[in-house]
């Protein structure tokens, strides 16, 4: 398959956003220890989780674009389980918000 400029440019794009995404997560390791501490803060702890997970999604999708590696399932799978990790955070954070936890 040839390479064109679009696929060139999406590949870019999704390797600016894993490199993002990394410094994002260096900036949450910071809170990780203060997540564990506090406990109005303990929704974090599954956000740094989604975060990791989307930038595995995007270093496999900058991957696929290249023509190096592709696991079409994965694309799919990850996401799905970054929902239901989001969704868990934000019940956290309600219960949390409501003094039930």
């Amino acid at each position: 398959m040839p390479l064109t400029t679009y696929t060139w440019l999406l590949g870019i794009a999704q390797l600016a956003a894993v490199f993002l995404s990394i410094i994002a997560g260096i900036i949450a390791l910071t809170m990780f220890k203060q997540s564990r501490q506090k406990k109005y803060l303990r929704s974090w702890t599954l956000l740094i989780i989604v975060l990791v997970l989307f930038a595995v999604v995007e270093a496999i999708g900058a991957l696929r674009e290249f023509g190096v590696y592709s696991i079409p399932w994965l694309r799919h799978v990850i996401p799905s389980l970054m929902l239901l990790i989001l969704i868990m955070a934000l019940i956290r954070q309600i219960n949390i918000t409501k003094g039930a936890a």
